[in-house]
């Protein structure tokens, strides 16, 4: 049984979770939800490590806010997974949470699919680690980290076609540029350019083969080349043929 309490002043919020929960595959049960921070700290401290599996919590919320919940909880259940609740827009804020050691974020409005992952990550944890020794159990403080790469690959995979800046991507994310750079590659094994650089030559071999009346320039374009020379040239180092090869079917040895 995965026990939660959640913490989010807007109502929908809160029974929209315990409605998505009920509806799974897993054990769960919503002990408290509340509207304010203060609420669910005065039900929080009374618990035990056995008797708390996950805090879901907003950021912003009346007498005492999300930061002060977590700094609070912490303090009390300092191996307690946590969950902040977060609007895109509000990436900067849910950011400053890191250093807590925040489990895993969950984007506004809620998808039931990132829900179902963080309960049953819950889950796995319980089976590594039974109650007597939570305190023993560490929780791992990448779930930030997690979060940023996923939202930078998402990002990514969505504005391929764009003219990529660094600089405007950072800002989306809400994050240093030269630090997401460095996050990005260390979490991955790859440049930011290198994985956009993928993206775009796995969509235009979609063209080349279901769009052949396309002209080279023309897919160039529609994966974010305004140049086909540099395109042509690009496909052939990753790809080991040009774009017009690969559309006629000539595939090279051992591709």
């Amino acid at each position: 049984m995965i026990k939660v309490i959640i913490a989010d002043d807007e109502e929908v919020i809160r029974r929209g979770l315990e409605k998505i929960t009920s509806r799974m595959d897993l054990e769960v049960k919503v002990i408290g939800s509340y509207g304010n921070g203060l609420e669910a700290w005065n039900h929080l401290r009374e618990l035990k490590p056995d008797e708390l599996d996950l805090l879901i919590t907003d950021i912003k919320m009346p007498r005492m806010d999300g930061f002060r919940l977590i700094e609070e909880t912490r303090g009390h259940l300092k191996q307690l997974p946590i969950a902040v609740l977060s609007g895109f827009s509000e990436f900067e804020y849910a950011r400053r949470a890191i250093r807590y050691g925040i489990m895993d974020y969950l984007l506004k409005p809620i998808e039931k699919a990132q829900l179902y992952d963080l309960l049953n990550s819950v889950q796995e944890k319980q089976k590594l680690n039974p109650p007597e020794s939570v305190e023993a159990a560490p929780v791992s403080p990448e779930g930030g980290e997690h979060y940023v790469v996923e939202q930078t690959k998402g990002i990514l995979e969505k504005e391929y076609d764009h003219n990529f800046e660094l600089e405007r991507l950072a800002d989306k994310v809400g994050m240093n540029a030269s630090y997401i750079s460095r996050l990005f590659k260390y979490k991955t094994g790859q440049t930011i350019t290198d994985y956009l650089i993928g993206i775009r030559i796995a969509k235009a071999k979609e063209l080349l083969t279901g769009q052949p009346e396309l002209k080279n320039y023309e897919i160039a374009e529609l994966v974010g080349y305004s140049d086909p020379v540099y395109f042509n040239k690009l496909f052939k180092k990753i790809c080991g043929m040009t774009p017009k090869d690969y559309k006629s079917g000539y595939r090279p040895s051992g591709r």
